[in-house]
């Protein structure tokens, strides 16, 4: 399909709230779409901006490649198109609405880190992860932010890929619930107070030893 196509399919129409130029933003949060894929580890950046959309009261409307909601002024987003496509929903979006990069947070997965762990940065290669991937070579850029999500390294005997394609098992939702609600609390925060102030407050978390310290208490 021609990319210009592509960008025209993309455009979402512009909600009243959204708010001027230089207070735009998007959070896209990146996954598989479909039922297969629910509560996979490749998909925890979908379940973050849907823990931001049902806080809000929002519902989610497709445009184009992408599933969109008004948020704070700015759009939460989940790409519809699969992961390792990301790029042909953000790019055209971001181009048209003149998001500037560091008013883009990209919210996925990170095998690199355990569940329970976070981390907020600028900038930087892919490491690996294929949806980012596709938005820095969509964008021809990699300076916007991103939030990565620890779903930790896959036990001897798996794949990378079988691993992130995996759902949570229940020994995990617990630790996945508390994992939500605050890197929900760490978008909302670097929405209303930027990069540095989210970095300082949720870099350090680490949900998997606090909640090891409760059973230990307990």
């Amino acid at each position: 399909m021609k990319r210009w196509l592509l960008s025209l399919l993309a455009r979402p129409e512009a909600p009243e709230e959204v708010g001027e130029l230089q207070e735009r933003f998007l959070v896209a949060g990146l996954g598989n779409p479909g039922p297969r894929y629910v509560l996979t580890r490749h998909n925890v950046g979908f379940l973050v901006v849907d823990r931001l959309a049902e806080a809000a009261g929002l519902s989610w409307r497709q445009k184009g490649r992408a599933f969109v909601a008004s948020w704070r002024g700015g759009w939460l987003m989940k790409p519809a198109t699969y992961m390792n496509d990301s790029g042909e929903a953000v790019a055209p979006f971001v181009r048209y609405y003149k998001i500037p990069l560091e008013r883009l947070l990209v919210v996925h997965d990170d095998m690199d880190l355990p569940l329970g762990r976070m981390r907020l940065r600028r900038g930087g290669g892919s490491g690996g992860q294929k949806g980012v991937q596709s938005i820095i070579n969509s964008l021809g850029g990699a300076d916007f932010d991103r939030l990565r999500v620890g779903v930790g390294r896959p036990p001897q005997g798996w794949s990378a890929v079988d691993w992130v394609l995996s759902r949570f098992d229940e020994s995990e939702r617990p630790l996945l619930e508390k994992v939500l609600e605050q890197a929900a609390a760490a978008v909302a925060l670097w929405q209303s107070q930027g990069l540095l102030r989210a970095q300082q407050k949720y870099n350090g978390l680490d949900l998997g030893e606090a909640a090891k310290g409760e059973d230990q208490g307990g």
